[in-house]
């Protein structure tokens, strides 16, 4: 009978066990190197017959005195989430690559390392890990031309997406493109209309630059939709197919915790405030009712979900996707 090696190595431990002799084992090696790595930020689901991935730009920090409302009800609701330091709420951005399967949509771009810290840009390597090469995508839509949706659209003043077209609505493009309400906007302005101009630059001068005014379909399964207040041209976009419907709703809400349960409270982000925060809490209605699946810029990664209305009675709760395998 043949021993295998670890049999043998079982059978030589008990032996010098009873001959007490003993043998000296060296330490085990647990001081490996941390890799402060984490895996690709992509996400994938279908909505019909339309693949839809989200695409992590990366994580930030908002301090909660950007948010309008009554401090104490906000640290409540911050600390009700874990949420303990209030000069630095979670956030992530992300936008979302959508193949109906002739068209190659993205939907907004992160902020391509022009604005925000460090763990931001990273919109475009993520594209790339999810299996798609930049000069695959037809079109970019923008929900609005903010620094963290359109400044992924650029590097070194060349266009990221070489064969892409990019469209906004026109009320956003006059707005941010505009030098004369640039050289008007207080100083930590300037860059939100800066970051929106260098993007556009190589953009327009390759004639790529397309603002449109209607709200007609723009590819077949993808439509614009109306989401006033935040920015002068702030709008959605419906994807459908076979039935099913995914609104990628851009800045809506911006703090989960916060604006779910208490959608009047307001952010300094928003350019007209009172608009954003009635546009906010009608749409939740409808999405609540409606069950409409979201893609929410702003939410924790990949930002899927859907909103029901909180057993409180008042407020939302927002309800995450399940991670699902596709096949």
């Amino acid at each position: 009978m043949k021993f295998s090696t670890i049999t043998s190595h079982a059978v030589l431990a008990v032996s010098l066990a009873f001959t007490g002799t003993f043998v000296a084992v060296a330490p085990a090696h647990a001081a490996a190197p941390m890799q402060h790595k984490q895996v690709p930020g992509f996400y994938r689901a279908m909505i019909g017959d339309y693949e839809v991935t989200a695409l992590h730009d990366g994580s930030a920090g908002i301090d909660s005195s950007l948010l309008h409302g009554e401090p104490g009800l906000i640290q409540s609701l911050l600390e009700r989430s874990f949420q303990n330091d209030p000069k630095n709420v979670s956030a992530t951005v992300q936008g979302y690559l959508v193949n109906t399967g002739s068209k190659l949509v993205l939907i907004d771009t992160g902020a391509g390392g022009h604005w925000g810290p460090p763990a931001l840009g990273k919109l475009v390597q993520n594209l790339k890990a999810s299996g798609y090469k930049p000069e695959q995508v037809d079109l970019v839509l923008l929900t609005h031309l903010h620094a963290d949706h359109v400044g992924g659209i650029y590097k070194e003043g060349k266009r990221v997406f070489p064969n892409a077209t990019v469209m906004m609505k026109k009320a956003d493009s006059d707005f941010w493109l505009s030098k004369e309400i640039m050289a008007k906007a207080p100083e930590d302005a300037k860059i939100f209309f800066k970051v929106a101009q260098d993007a556009a630059a190589p953009y327009i001068a390759a004639g790529k630059w397309k603002p449109y005014e209607g709200m007609d379909e723009i590819v077949s399964g993808i439509a614009p939709y109306a989401i006033p207040g935040h920015t002068p041209g702030h709008t959605g976009y419906m994807i459908s197919s076979k039935g099913q419907s995914l609104l990628v709703w851009g800045d809506t809400a911006h703090v989960l915790a916060v604006q779910m349960p208490h959608p009047e409270i307001g952010i300094a982000f928003d350019s007209d405030g009172a608009t954003a925060i009635k546009t906010r809490e009608d749409l939740l209605v409808k999405l609540a009712a409606d069950k409409t699946m979201i893609a929410a810029a702003h939410m924790p990664f990949p930002g899927l979900g859907r909103i029901r209305k909180a057993d409180t009675g008042t407020g939302y709760d927002w309800v995450p996707a399940t991670f699902l395998n596709l096949k």
